[in-house]
């Protein structure tokens, strides 16, 4: 479940971009190391894809993940699960490892720490917070997310983007230098 949740953080992936019933729940797993897809089907709308380059640590993650199923599997030998073969959430016989047990996790790894708790989803929320706070625009952080529209970006994370606004502010500074001496009342 650790994987689970430093794919959520990392990426801002959504659950339903995880699970297995959708095109998506083998992301990252036929794609050079270099490229995370992500797709998400939504009622009524088409799947959109897009790639995203994986944060280092996490592409070695699943490149040691890939090897330890590969042992799993010759280790198993017939008794592995190949319903499931290629995808990342599986157990050590190639069972699913469904949605629900990562969000469990989630909340066990929080409890077992003396976190509060918050949901698993807030880790997306996290993720795109911990972008902003370095600077990068929201218009990258609407892809990154994968939000269609920049206006969802904006409306969720505007109160976060501080910075900017400090940068405004610094920027509007510089453009309309004010004299240092108030001038005498004139009326």
């Amino acid at each position: 479940s650790h994987l689970g949740i430093t794919a959520t953080l990392s990426t801002g992936c959504r659950r339903v971009e995880k699970q297995p019933s959708s095109p998506s729940g083998r992301y990252l797993t036929s794609l050079p190391p270099w490229a995370a897809r992500r797709s998400l089907a939504q009622k009524g709308r088409a799947a959109r894809r897009f790639s995203l380059p994986l944060v280092a640590g996490f592409a070695r993650r699943l490149r040691a993940l890939k090897a330890q199923q590969a042992y799993n599997e010759t280790l198993c030998g017939n008794c592995y699960n190949q319903k499931y073969k290629g995808y990342l959430f599986v157990d050590e016989i190639g069972n699913l490892i469904l949605p629900n047990a990562v969000t469990d996790g989630f909340a066990k790894l929080l409890a077992d720490h003396g976190l509060r708790k918050i949901r698993f989803h807030d880790l997306r929320h996290s993720c795109a917070s911990l972008l902003l706070k370095q600077g990068v625009p929201m218009k990258q952080i609407q892809e990154w997310l994968g939000h269609s529209d920049i206006s969802t970006t904006a409306n969720i994370y505007a109160h976060l983007d501080c910075q900017s606004k400090q940068l405004s502010a610094a920027t509007m500074e510089q453009a309309l230098p004010l004299p240092e001496e108030l001038p005498e009342n004139q009326w």
